[in-house]
């Protein structure tokens, strides 16, 4: 069963109190909640449930209040109302004191309050200024989406959700079907509250299996704003892509082997084309021949597999590294002329950077977004286009604006390393190896990352962590040398590789 990470859950069963008291903090997050009136509710004595929070929860309530409070502030400064200023979001949230609300939304979050809200101003503006574009109907799962559940007063408001949610999900490349006997998925919605405790909750169900794949809290519903309400309905629709990704990779990984048709074999092969490490790589690419061999027109298949050729040579994957990138190459060029799906879109885009075809990337890119404007893969590769270009500011608010829309999804971390990249190219080493530390800690096999990790820590003065990154890189690569670094990198700006490569000789890597 997959379970969104956007509503929170308990790994193991609270006491009755412990609960009670967490409704009670959620449901009314601005109240500076007193011990004693949470253990009134509780049922239970000040001290008693103080010590239950620490066993169970492992914080003192007043802990917890203080990071649902971020939580409740994070969720609004994403929302990108207009007008709203972070002062009022603070008060709201139960931060009295403004200053020491950044600082610690800084520490929580890496960015400040500030940084968040102008992020969404972009990409609101952005989705504004996008035209309505729809990909193919190829191969898209189906989603069954009808009315969102809402008390009278909200009937009018809920029916526009609805339809924008819709038209979010069609962008995606989701089929919107009216009853779940014509769809995989259904996709439940209710609304409750009011003003601003407003809240959305919305469901995706299995309709074969019964079970809930996913599940999405939206606070503070807009009312009036048109842009606001697109916005809210493109974040939905993108929250949900990944879960559903899996979804129907795993449908793919329980047909019985003779009945797999050319679809089927490219989700199974997506994960290991996803993974970015040697094994990963090369049960995609078995996967992804066996499915052009049934359909050699296969848009995503050729997509994929153009990726996959050329991460071969650029992660070290392979002693071939000509033949590699004339074979993705190729692959390229045909998949660019069948690709209207936002996925197989971001995907080639993906393939179309590593092989320095950066011009034809870009074009690539913004016709995905141009299809889908919440594409988080869409996002990030516009991220990495910025920083190969030289404009690392850009690349780092686009990069955030895909973590922001799928902070879950399996290619996040190379949003991280982008970041990272990004930090390095503005002389920024040490935010430079923090963000790649990051990366790595979240895909730990992506070994590649020390490339530019080492000389990150190396021009940050930081001697001992050089040495550690470089043993990581040579453990996974004994052989590698400065050369072969030089002959797989990325299309990174030249004064960026002129400081690696010198880094790396300097932390010891043979030329």
């Amino acid at each position: 069963m997959i379970i969104s990470q956007d509503v929170s859950s308990t790994a193991s069963p609270l006491p009755r109190g412990v609960r009670r008291a967490l409704d009670a903090m959620r449901s009314n997050i601005g109240h500076n909640w007193r011990l004693s009136e949470l253990a009134a509710i509780a049922g239970v004595a000040g001290r008693t449930l103080q010590r239950q929070f620490l066993s169970f929860v492992g914080k003192t309530p007043r802990a917890v209040l203080r990071d649902i409070g971020l939580e409740c502030a994070r969720r609004e400064l994403l929302q990108g109302v207009p007008g709203v200023t972070i002062m009022d979001i603070a008060l709201r949230c139960g931060f009295p004191h403004c200053g020491r609300f950044s600082i610690a939304y800084r520490r929580r979050y890496g960015e400040t309050p500030s940084q968040t809200l102008k992020r969404q101003a972009v990409f609101t503006a952005t989705l504004g200024a996008m035209p309505s574009l729809f990909g193919s109907a190829r191969d898209r799962p189906a989603v069954a989406f009808g009315p969102i559940e809402a008390a009278t007063e909200h009937l009018e408001i809920a029916a526009d959700i609805a339809d924008d949610i819709a038209a979010a999900l069609t962008r995606a490349g989701i089929s919107v079907a009216s009853s779940p006997r014509r769809a995989g998925y259904q996709l439940t919605g209710s609304m409750r509250g009011s003003g601003p405790q407003t809240r959305l909750i919305f469901r995706l169900i299995d309709t074969e299996t019964g079970g809930q794949l996913w599940a999405h809290r939206a606070d503070g519903v807009p009312r009036d704003e048109t842009a606001i309400g697109e916005h809210l309905a493109t974040r939905i629709a993108a929250a949900l892509q990944p879960c559903l990704r899996v979804a129907e990779i795993d449908r793919a990984l329980r047909k019985p082997a003779n009945c797999l048709s050319a679809h089927d074999l490219a989700l199974r092969a997506m994960p290991g084309v996803l993974s970015l490490d040697a094994d990963g790589n090369a049960r995609a690419l078995d996967l992804l021949e066996r499915a052009l061999d049934l359909d050699p027109d296969h848009p995503l298949a050729i997509a994929l597999a153009a990726w996959a050729h050329v991460q071969r040579v650029v992660y070290h994957f392979t002693h071939a590294p000509r033949e590699e990138r004339a074979r993705s190459l190729e692959l390229a060029h045909r998949a660019s002329k069948l690709c209207t799906d936002a996925t197989v879109l971001a995907v080639l885009g993906n393939a179309l950077t590593l092989l320095n075809e950066v011009d034809a990337a870009d074009v690539v890119i913004r016709k995905a977004l141009a299809v889908d404007g919440g594409s988080a893969w869409a996002w990030s590769r516009s991220g990495w286009i910025d920083v190969y270009k030289g404009d690392p500011q850009s690349g780092i608010e686009r990069f955030k604006i895909a973590l922001d829309l799928a902070p879950h999804d399996p290619l996040a971390f190379n949003s991280m390393v982008g970041i990272g990249c990004a930090h390095f190219n503005a002389g920024q080493y040490a935010d430079a190896a923090v963000w790649q530390e990051r990366a790595l800690s979240e895909h730990p096999s992506a070994s590649w990352v020390h490339r530019t990790l080492c000389p990150a820590y190396v021009l940050a003065g930081q001697g001992p962590q050089a040495r550690r990154s470089l043993g990581a890189l040579r453990q996974h690569y004994p052989d590698l040398t400065v050369s072969e670094v030089e002959r797989g990198m990325p299309p990174l700006p030249p004064s960026q590789c002129d400081l690696v490569f010198g880094a790396l000789q300097e932390a010891g890597l043979p030329a």
